[in-house]
């Protein structure tokens, strides 16, 4: 039988004790003992000295001392009256070979009288020693003994009988209360023990109790022992201990959901099903292959025994290896039936036992459509490249251009030389000249014009295809936003806009801070500008889902026209008068280049909202 704490503690509680009431018990028992002994001692004494003084005056000399102890009626009387003495079984005297003289039951006088151990000696001896005595030998007889003298010569002895079974019952009745008192200790004892283990096992229980809820997957468990003992110290080291486990699991959570969230968005088909062949994961590319498949359905029901997924399966299944990859065409519901590559991994635990096996299933016509979109990507940089290049060169002649038409412009403003003329002649040309040189700086002043519009045109050109050189590293929102917000304060001042900047708890994003800043400046500034009566600027920052940021800037201004919602990002497009239509473009491509998304919603006469989802750093 297994003994626990609290039973281990109380029967060692109720052994001490009991082991002190026993001892203690044996101690006033032996007590007892001596003083019993003492007594009957000094009752037999007392008998002896009575004997010996009438056996003086019996004993004369001349006379045969025996016959005279023996006919002595007071004698005897006395003798027979030791019966009635305490603890007193027999009184005699006997001659020097032991032969009874007198006696308190006549019927033993002329016999012999058996030796018994003598009082005196065990009263001297422990008091351990004299408890065994009397408890020894049941029936046994102690004796006192004094010699009879015949003026110096000793012709008998008076012995006087104690039995150890009266003394002993004497002892039994003293030891009744003890026994009670002792059992009454011994209870109270485990009573006591019951409750100090109760109290000292409290601690234990409460540990008990929160390693049952740490392993029932609750966090943050923590243990209220603010006891300064061991238990105390156990229970400051089990908080932090689960608060470790807690940011442990809250960290394998975030991972596991991410990974869950990779799967489920994976373009291949995903599923992993159990050796009896039930599905136990199924992601939606898998269903779009299977209709009917979900977690608890076997794979069996669901599709053919000729199935490339049920026979690799089996295959995998019998080999315990990856099967694959191989290439089949099977019937898709409600799709073309094209080539794919499907392989099959087995998944074993700790143990290396198998639990369940993988099977992925690749689209190779999305491959190649992902292949020629990478070819095609390549083909847009390298026209990019070159247009960037295109851009360049026109630049150039622009900017020389520029020149000339500025020396032109000073060549027409200059006054013109003296040339001797007829009057008639120099009254015309006098006429001519001013009109002609106004009417050549006003072609001039156009063609500059077309040429600064063609300047801006390239500038943004290059600015939105050259490619830039991201510096990542964590960013702090609200630190961002404190070096956008003097740059927006007197447009939004000026537009009569109030600013509403929430993003002291947002997580930081790992970001290039120069392209974030300048972004997050153009979102601002458009959205003042959507606000000519005034109104309200918001920016809000917040953890998202994916370990993401969310930065959500709104207005109450005049709002986006829903033909307009899907060309807001491309280069070069605006509805306002005096906008280059590139500042929405760089933000695109700013969040684009920190692998972020950026979503806009806009409703005529109230707002419009951007939200860019950047990752967390």
């Amino acid at each position: 039988m297994r003994l626990g704490i609290k039973g281990k503690q109380v029967l060692g509680v109720t052994s001490i004790v009991g082991a002190i009431v026993v001892g203690l018990s044996l101690m006033h028992l032996a007590s007892l003992a001596r003083v019993s002994l003492d007594e009957s001692k000094a009752r037999a004494e007392l008998l002896a000295n009575s004997v010996f003084h009438r056996a003086r005056e019996v004993v004369v000399e001349g006379v045969d001392p025996y016959q005279a102890l023996h006919s002595d009626p007071g004698l005897r009387s006395i003798l027979e009256s030791s019966l009635y003495s305490k603890n007193v079984t027999y009184a005699a005297i006997v001659d020097a070979d032991g032969l009874v003289v007198a006696h308190a039951d006549p019927s033993l006088e002329g016999s012999r009288l058996p030796l018994s151990h003598d009082l005196s000696a065990i009263l001297a001896r422990s008091p351990f020693y004299q408890l065994s005595a009397i408890y020894r030998d049941e029936g046994r007889n102690l004796e006192f003994s004094q010699p009879l003298l015949l003026g110096n010569t000793e012709f008998g002895w008076i012995r006087i009988g104690v039995s150890t079974l009266l003394i002993r019952g004497d002892l039994d009745d003293s030891l009744r209360p003890a026994t009670f008192t002792a059992l009454s200790a011994l209870g109270v004892a485990v009573f006591g023990a019951m409750l100090l283990a109760q109290l000292v096992l409290r601690p234990i229980h409460v540990l008990r109790s929160g390693l049952t809820r740490l392993g029932q997957g609750e966090f943050g468990v923590r243990l209220d022992l603010n006891q300064q003992d061991e238990f105390g110290e156990l229970g400051t080291s089990f908080n932090a201990v689960s608060a470790q486990i807690s940011a442990d699991r809250t960290q394998m959570a975030g991972q596991v959901a991410n990974l869950e969230s990779a799967v489920q968005h994976l373009e291949d088909a995903v599923a992993i099903v159990s050796p009896t062949g039930t599905l136990l994961f199924v992601n939606p590319a898998m269903r779009t292959l299977i209709p009917a498949a979900s977690p608890g359905s076997v794979l069996g029901n669901l599709v053919g025994v000729d199935h490339p997924l049920r026979c690799l399966s089996e295959q995998t299944l019998a080999s315990r290896q990856s099967r694959g990859p191989l290439a089949a065409t099977f019937p898709v519901p409600g799709a073309d039936s094209g080539e794919r590559l499907i392989l099959s991994h087995p998944v074993n635990d700790a143990d290396g036992e198998l639990v369940g096996i993988m099977l992925i299933v690749r689209n190779l016509e999305y491959l190649s459509q992902m292949q020629s979109t990478v070819r095609y990507s390549r083909k847009l940089a390298a026209l990019g490249r070159l247009s960037a290049g295109v851009a360049h060169e026109v630049k150039n002649p622009l900017n020389s251009m520029m020149i000339h038409l500025e020396l032109l412009r000073q060549t027409f403003a200059a006054p013109a030389p003296l040339v001797r003329l007829s009057s008639r002649s120099a009254a015309a040309a006098t006429a001519e000249e001013p009109a002609n040189a106004v009417q050549a700086l006003e072609h001039v002043d156009v063609i500059a014009g077309e040429i600064r519009r063609l300047d801006q045109v390239v500038q943004g050109f290059l600015k939105f295809s050259r490619p830039e050189d991201l510096k990542l590293q964590p960013v702090r929102l609200s630190d961002l936003l404190d070096e956008v917000v003097p740059i927006v304060k007197p447009e939004a001042d000026l537009a009569r806009v109030q600013l509403e900047i929430e993003c002291g708890q947002a997580p930081d994003v790992n970001g290039d801070p120069v392209m974030l800043r300048q972004a997050f400046l153009n979102l601002a500034l458009n959205a003042c500008q959507a606000m000519p009566e005034g109104g309200v600027l918001r920016i809000r920052c917040d953890a998202a889902r994916g370990r993401r940021v969310s930065v959500v800037i709104s207005d109450t201004g005049v709002g986006i026209e829903p033909q307009h919602l899907q060309r807001v990002f491309d280069l070069y497009f605006t509805t306002k008068s005096t906008g280059s239509g590139i500042g929405l473009s760089m933000v695109y491509r700013t969040v684009q280049m920190h692998d972020g998304e950026i979503e806009v919603q806009s409703t005529i006469g109230k707002g419009t909202t951007f939200r860019v989802l950047l990752p967390q750093a």
